[in-house]
């Protein structure tokens, strides 16, 4: 049984940092691909990053730059380190794990359907 479980949420004034954890069971990272996502209230869950089975990461556009996606593999942990957050960061934060690979193609190069997902993490930004 696949369990994600994120942590780290919190809330920041503007230009702060906040590293976020999803411990895992369940799951081997060099079989799937691991993200994160966010959603804010009214809008659609949008993709923030993700890591690759062969450890290559990739970002969003608004994420790239100010956010690095990481895994502890002895730990079973992915992190997302965020810096210079803004208030336009505020969202719940997701840590999903794609479908393996022979799943549909996915919203990250190298990875398919995000299908298992962790019960999420309140980030809140304030100017």
């Amino acid at each position: 049984q696949v369990q994600l479980v994120e942590s780290g949420g919190g809330s920041v004034q503007s230009g702060g940092s906040l590293r976020l954890s999803c411990a895992t069971a369940g799951y081997s990272y060099d079989s799937y691909c691991m993200g994160w996502f966010r959603q804010a209230p009214g809008k659609e869950r949008e993709r923030v990053a993700a890591v690759e089975r062969d450890g290559t990461p990739h970002y969003s556009d608004s994420a790239r730059g100010r956010f690095t996606i990481s895994q502890d593999n002895a730990k079973n942990t992915l992190y997302l380190e965020m810096n210079s957050l803004q208030p336009e960061d505020t969202a719940m934060y997701y840590c999903g794990g794609d479908s393996g690979p022979r799943g549909r193609p996915g919203p990250f190069p190298g990875c398919s359907d995000f299908h298992y997902w962790g019960q999420g993490t309140q980030v809140t930004v304030s100017s």
